[in-house]
């Protein structure tokens, strides 16, 4: 149990306990399923605890180049890629780290492929099954117009030639039957390219360490699809099941003002600290809190920055807040920290000046920055 007391402020905390029992679930589903969890480094790319989690875990997925390194350097383990695009200036030192790698399109194969062959790495093509029950299209991968994904329409069996695997994702925090449903729309839209195939990656948005998803269901399924494709290898790559509920975000109450409602002013900020909250938009749990006049103390908890929307919502508590008070954001180690960061090792624009008809570069980001940001 998290003493907060000991805990400076702000900070993101994991403990390790939890994490543990994350990783021994997961390493469960691999053993009784037949299966190879990798992790997503998108939802969870805390590196420091990488030691620890290559002990359960096969490797890491990765969605940019940023990734590909801290994969390569902090895992130790497989590298598997998967992005909508690659540049012609990342791809030699990608393919010199991966393990395996996910087109996103047939042209981006033709693209690449000669270079894929050369390096041995083991190649796929993303398939979009046009089906999904994402209730939100923000986080809908499968959605109609999505860009992620060959549909069956637009499939090209005959540039197949050196593809050794499948990959569709078209989950978000859901349950196995979820899963179930999806799988249905590939083998009737796919299944016939299936056994000729290495490897088949079942993506992420698998829920699986959360308290009621259905871990033997899960089991089942895998194990059926091995039944139907003996000679295939499954792939599942979760990132917020790793780092699911294993650590919170620690926050102080720095003034407390009023209009109309009470509002506390926190020390982190909503929109720098936890974009996602706004980009969704979802309400964050916080510690022994309730929804509004649940508790006899309701508050506005608010950011730190100039954004008049920098707002978590309305909270409340059993006690008055006041200066000083610690406001612990639950479940805030998988996506909300990346996010925080470098959201799925997306490199940061350069920065620079135009003068005197000449450009000077002022700031490039490195690996190192993004590497860094994660220590």
């Amino acid at each position: 149990m998290i003493d907060y007391s000991e805990v400076p402020s702000p900070c993101y905390v994991l403990e390790e306990s939890r994490l543990v029992r994350n990783l021994e679930i997961l390493s469960k589903v691999q053993k009784k399923g037949n299966a190879k969890i990798i992790c997503a480094l998108k939802g969870f790319s805390f590196w420091k605890t990488f030691p620890l989690v290559s002990k359960y875990l096969n490797g890491a997925t990765a969605s940019s180049l940023n990734e590909v390194l801290l994969a390569h350097q902090k895992m130790g383990k497989e590298v598997h890629v998967c992005a909508p695009a690659y540049m012609a200036n990342e791809i030699k030192l990608i393919l010199s780290h991966a393990t395996h790698i996910t087109f996103n399109s047939f042209s981006q194969w033709n693209l690449y492929k000669k270079e894929t062959l050369k390096k041995k790495v083991s190649a796929g093509i993303r398939v979009n099954p046009e089906y999904s029950s994402v209730e939100v299209d923000l986080y809908n991968p499968a959605g109609r117009y999505s860009r992620l994904g060959v549909t069956a329409k637009e499939f090209k069996p005959e540039l197949l030639d050196g593809i050794e695997g499948l990959h569709f994702h078209a989950l978000c925090e859901q349950n196995a039957d979820a899963l179930e449903a999806v799988l249905e729309k590939i083998y009737n839209n796919f299944g016939e390219w299936i056994p000729k195939m290495k490897w088949v990656n079942f993506g992420g948005g698998h829920h699986i360490t959360r308290a009621d998803y259905d871990v033997e269901k899960l089991i089942s399924i895998l194990n059926k699809f091995h039944k139907k494709y003996p000679s295939v290898e499954v792939i599942l790559e979760p990132g917020e099941a790793v780092g699911w509920q294993t650590g919170e975000l620690v926050s102080t109450v720095l003034d407390i003002v009023h209009n109309e409602i009470d509002i506390a002013i926190l020390d982190v900020s909503i929109s720098a600290h936890m974009p996602d909250c706004l980009e969704m938009p979802y309400r964050p749990m916080v510690l022994n809190s309730g929804m509004i006049w649940i508790k006899p103390h309701t508050y506005r908890l608010a950011g730190n920055s100039c954004l008049a929307g920098d707002i978590a919502g309305d909270y409340s508590f059993d006690k008055p807040l006041k200066v000083g008070s610690r406001i612990i954001f639950l479940d805030m180690i998988h996506y909300t920290m990346v996010k925080t960061t470098f959201f799925n090792g997306v490199k940061h624009p350069s920065i620079g000046i135009w003068k005197n008809n000449k450009f000077n570069l002022v700031k490039k980001f490195s690996y190192e920055s993004f590497r860094d940001k994660l220590s």
